[in-house]
């Protein structure tokens, strides 16, 4: 029995090392001398063409949420909202941006601002997925950055904190998305 668990350990040795090695350069050098960057790392990186598409993808497909997609993409939360979750987000639409003093996009894409961009576009997420007819009146769903929305039916529809329509529900394979016609802004800390 010994040889078998000395040879099990060494075959999981031999396949960990190549897998678990670090510290390489990045970039790889081709025979011509160039260099080529990789592709992205991480849940964003993967490709997968036959699977139902996550949130960040739909997003991405969505000619109503490039705005959105740049911000996503400036707070580095791609990645995050790629992953298994599942999630409810709650997504403003281009339209829904430009109601926003003007300035005020442009301002929160600045690197120095990517701490407040983060904390809005996090308070636009639910971890778990909240369909149309789980959604009460008067209900409070946590979000990720920490705030709570509120949820509000009305004759007209289904409203967040009061001022955000949902107009349309799509699924996705980590979640569900929510478009909404108002940015959602966190109250102050």
């Amino acid at each position: 029995m010994k040889p078998i668990l000395i040879t099990a350990a060494s075959l999981t040795f031999l396949f960990c090392i190549p897998a678990c090695q670090s510290g390489e350069s990045a970039e790889k050098t081709t025979s011509a001398g160039s260099t080529e960057t990789p592709a992205p790392t991480g849940q964003s990186g993967v490709k997968d063409d036959l699977s139902a598409k996550n949130v960040v993808q739909v997003a991405i497909g969505s000619k109503d949420h490039t705005t959105l997609v740049t911000a996503v993409k400036a707070a580095e939360l791609v990645d995050a909202l790629s992953n298994a979750g599942p999630f409810s987000v709650f997504a403003p639409t281009n339209a829904a941006f430009d109601k926003l003093p003007a300035g005020t996009v442009d301002g929160l894409l600045k690197p120095e601002k990517k701490d407040a961009l983060t904390d809005i576009l996090q308070y636009h997420v639910s971890v778990g997925v909240f369909k149309e007819d789980m959604l009460q009146d008067g209900q409070s769903l946590g979000q990720v950055n920490g705030g709570n929305i509120t949820i509000s039916k009305k004759p007209d529809g289904i409203y967040v904190n009061g001022t955000a329509k949902i107009i349309a529900s799509i699924p996705a394979s980590n979640g569900i998305i929510h478009v909404i016609d108002a940015v959602l802004l966190p109250p102050a800390k």
